[in-house]
């Protein structure tokens, strides 16, 4: 009985609001959007619900990518929009401008979210691609970005027309009449989008790339190739970000073919001491042969020597008329012999050792040679181990490493010259 008297008080008051129009469509218009909320969120509920199970199967695994980055929760935020603006026509007695003016700013939060889950499936599928193969070699978030960013541009022109009421064609003229403003606040937009497309369609940078670039203090790996910036961490972990025009309109040194190629280059000298430079005795000739890299080199170069002496007859008795074995040269091919035993370095690349120009720190002796692996502390750590041995053999062959001298040399060479033997363990004592 209770219950049907408060129903019929419900009627009398709600009747009684017909004779106050603006109350009446004030109230209808708040129980309208209570009922859009309602029925938004349980659009959301049964929406991301469904997406969830039908997530689990593996054939559609793709969703939980979506579901990550919001689509469905953006779609189903356009819900209480879209009912706010069908239900409008259902409020009785309110004025035809506020009707429309609602309308359309309901219908300007439907393209709000309409754009946000289009700039979400975007997102959604970079993660996708980025689990591809492709991937590695060409990166798309450079077309990603420009792509949302003129969904912005172009979403944003048609809210405001939705609000103002006007043809989005309209504005577009006018941004028309500014194109020469907008493309100078959107210049670096513009050549960074350029060089994007240029750079991943000639193949010339891709992700995990080790890159050389001085002039902005990048020598790293790169980590993330955008549409402005190009990201690169640097060996010291520091991280350089190089606009993405730069890298079109300068030089820059990419490492990768170094490590497609499967081998490192080793390119370094020896600076022998020109004063150890000297003819092989018999007696050193007879020792070096018994050296098993040099067996080979040795009895080949001893005929053609032999043959070549002969040829000359009596002149060759003279030490200047004939020709003989050094000790810089038999070092060399020693070396090259070294090289090409040594279990960790390229047999199918470049191998050599070649003498360079005589400079005033000796007579350079270059190794230039690819080890097996790409790999840095691989490469430091076998490019040690050579010339660590070859240094250390240098003496076998009577020669030495040219050094400046210090001053321990000068103190020992030209000090007792100059003041006599008694006074250097004086000097030293009080250098102690």
């Amino acid at each position: 009985m209770d219950l049907q008297q408060l129903w019929l008080n419900a009627q009398l008051l709600w009747n009684g609001l017909e004779q106050h129009p603006r109350v009446y469509s004030a109230l209808a218009l708040l129980l309208l959007l209570t009922v859009a909320l309602i029925v938004g969120r349980v659009a959301r509920y049964l929406i991301m619900h469904a997406v969830k199970l039908l997530g689990r199967q593996p054939a559609m695994h793709w969703l939980n990518d979506l579901i990550k980055n919001k689509v469905f929760q953006r779609l189903a935020e356009m819900v209480p929009s879209l009912v706010v603006q069908f239900g409008l026509n259902l409020i009785p007695e309110m004025n035809k401008t506020t009707q429309h003016f609602l309308g359309n700013v309901a219908l300007a939060f439907t393209i709000l979210f309409v754009m946000l889950a289009i700039s979400a499936l975007l997102n959604a599928l970079l993660d996708i691609y980025a689990r591809t193969e492709h991937a590695r070699t060409r990166s798309i978030k450079g077309y990603v970005q420009m792509a949302k960013m003129v969904l912005y541009v172009f979403g944003s022109i048609i809210i405001v027309a939705t609000l103002i009421d006007r043809s989005p064609l309209l504005l577009l003229s006018g941004l028309g009449a500014m194109s020469a403003v907008i493309l100078l606040v959107y210049k670096d937009t513009l050549l960074s989008f350029v060089a994007s497309v240029q750079l991943t369609s000639n193949d010339m940078l891709r992700v995990g790339d080790w890159i050389e670039m001085p002039q902005v203090g990048a020598d790293g790996d790169v980590v993330d190739i955008t549409l402005h910036t190009v990201k690169v961490q640097n060996f010291d972990k520091t991280i350089v970000s190089i606009p993405t025009w730069r890298l079109m309109s300068e030089s820059f040194k990419n490492w990768r073919g170094m490590q497609a190629a499967g081998g490192r280059r080793i390119k370094r000298s020896l600076f022998i001491d020109a004063g150890g430079v000297r003819f092989i005795t018999d007696e050193q000739e007879h020792r070096l042969t018994q050296i098993h890299l040099l067996t080979d080199y040795m009895s080949r170069k001893q005929a053609e020597l032999k043959a070549w002496n002969e040829a000359q007859g009596n002149v060759a008795a003279l030490s200047a008329n004939r020709r003989r074995m050094t000790n810089i040269g038999t070092f060399r091919a020693y070396a090259l012999a070294y090289l090409k035993s040594h279990p960790e370095i390229q047999p199918n690349m470049t191998c050599m050792v070649r003498q360079m120009q005589t400079t005033a720190q000796g007579v350079p002796l270059e190794v230039y040679c690819f080890t097996r692996t790409t790999a840095w502390g691989d490469y430091e750590r076998i490019q040690g181990d050579i010339f660590d041995y070859l240094l250390a053999v240098l003496p076998e062959f009577g020669l030495s490493l040219y050094q400046q001298p210090s001053g321990n040399d000068l103190r020992a060479g030209v000090l007792p010259a100059v003041l006599g033997a008694g006074h250097i363990p004086q000097l030293e004592n009080q250098a102690l």
